[in-house]
């Protein structure tokens, strides 16, 4: 790309004009461009609230998926906040050893969702609302005139919060939906976000912008057919934030940057992508620019980086097996063997685990992934259900067909009522499961399913 194409994309991308992706609704999602310089005004009343909080509670949970959970759950572990604890599974086992590490009275609620209809996040609510019903222990996250917001008021919650229209919930990071919890984890937020306002100018820049070298990396890769993008492991996680940005922003129309937190990046398919965090704080910075890349790519792609068209699919076949008012019998499916019997090159291999998400599974599922990259010499990527459905789902379901998917289930063990719902926890993940599963060989995908313990 010459140097005056270069600088003109970037004035175009600055200017907010659609053109340069489909010409669509691109404009009205841009609002992650000026959130930084929005958000450090308003620290105060972020830092306020958690100031305010600090001697009446002991741990922190937030109701969250996707967007309004991967973010936080990055800058928990970045900083090593063991207070803070983001649910964002229905497994009914997680949800009861979560409630029994708590003292419910000493606890903080906070709902996390753009739509505030967000049907984990809102079953997760009411069930710890029939629990407690403390209005002082409830907070929300939430756009201006959503459900969530009307019931926050209703309630009585502590706080509403409002988060900005204009922005995606992938490229919510440094809005709200990541900035109050990173205001109750004492996170110093002018010193996070003054980061991120030096990235925001350098990505202003015709030369040396970090965001616009990182994007042509990716696309031109891309057109090169290097589409496995290779986040390396950091202590905080960053693969998880970043994996939902490349998948849900580039999978759609049959292309798609395939994201593999992890992998080596040696293979014909495949490409490094650094991460520059020597400190925490780097994350305001490290945020943007990975958002100002992925709109980049896009632009070599030819797709609109912020719509997501087939991350309704999984929701509407999850919708029609719970009306089917029955538990999904979740039987096994084909077999690994049969399943890598179809690899073709250029492939990838993703897991997506239905199950518990403990220490213990973390190591089988990392064990079972091992093995399949020994098998196949593929990318291998993994993920929980249902938190990938929010993530990395449309990727699989709008992306190149290039994914075999293996779907692990295991018992949730007993229902888990959710208050107000004809279905409880037990029977809602069960009904992800199927639902995806379906969705996928709808589209042609080749999937197989097997329980926990035959891997």
């Amino acid at each position: 790309m010459t140097s005056t194409r270069r600088a003109e994309l970037v004035d175009r991308i600055w200017e907010r004009d659609p053109t340069v992706w489909t010409g669509g609704d691109e404009a009205k999602w841009l609002g992650w461009l000026d959130e930084p310089h929005r958000m450090r005004e308003r620290v105060p009343e972020l830092e306020g609230f958690a100031e305010g909080v600090v001697d009446e509670v002991d741990d922190v949970v937030l109701l969250g998926m996707g967007g309004s959970s991967l973010a936080p759950e990055v800058l928990r572990r970045s900083f090593r906040v063991e207070a803070v604890h983001v649910l964002d599974t229905t497994h009914p086992l997680a949800i009861r050893r979560l409630e029994g590490e708590l003292n419910l009275d000493r606890t903080l609620f906070v709902a996390a969702s753009k739509s505030g209809t967000t049907l984990e996040t809102r079953s997760h609510l009411d069930y710890f609302w029939q629990r407690l019903k403390e209005p002082s222990r409830f907070a929300a996250i939430t756009d201006p005139g959503s459900a969530l917001e009307q019931l926050g008021h209703d309630r009585g919650f502590r706080a509403v919060f409002a988060g900005e229209p204009t922005i995606g919930g992938r490229y919510s990071a440094l809005s709200a939906f990541g900035m109050v919890p990173a205001a109750l984890m004492g996170v110093d937020l002018d010193r996070l976000l003054r980061n991120a306002e030096k990235m925001v100018e350098a990505c202003r820049r015709e030369d040396g912008n970090p965001g616009f070298v990182l994007g042509r990396q990716f696309g031109t890769g891309w057109e090169e057919g290097r589409d496995k993008i290779c986040i390396p492991d950091t202590d905080g996680g960053f693969g998880l934030w970043a994996e939902q940005l490349i998948a849900e922003s580039t999978g759609k129309q049959g292309k798609g940057l395939i994201p593999a937190p992890g992998e080596s990046p040696d293979g014909p398919d495949r490409q490094a992508a650094d991460v520059h965090l020597k400190d925490p704080y780097m994350l305001g910075g490290e945020f943007f620019r990975w958002e100002f890349a992925v709109a980049v790519a896009g632009v070599y792609l030819g797709i609109n980086p912020f719509d997501q068209p087939d991350v309704q699919a999984a929701k509407d076949k999850t919708n029609e097996v719970l009306q089917q008012r029955r538990e999904p019998e979740l039987e096994p499916e084909s077999s690994i063997d049969e399943l890598l019997a179809q690899t073709r090159e250029g492939d990838y291999v993703c897991v997506q685990a239905f199950i518990e998400p403990t220490s213990l599974n973390d190591r089988r599922i990392a064990d079972l992934v091992a093995k399949l990259r020994r098998r196949t010499g593929l990318v291998v990527t993994h993920g929980y259900g249902p938190r990938y459905l929010h993530s990395t789902g449309q990727l699989h379901k709008g992306g190149p067909n290039t994914g075999l998917f293996l779907q692990v289930v295991d018992d949730p063990g007993e229902e888990l009522p959710i208050p107000g719902r004809d279905f409880g926890f037990r029977r809602l993940i069960r009904a992800q499961a199927a639902g995806d599963f379906s969705s996928l060989k709808e589209r042609g995908r080749r999937v197989a399913r097997v329980h926990l313990e035959e891997v």
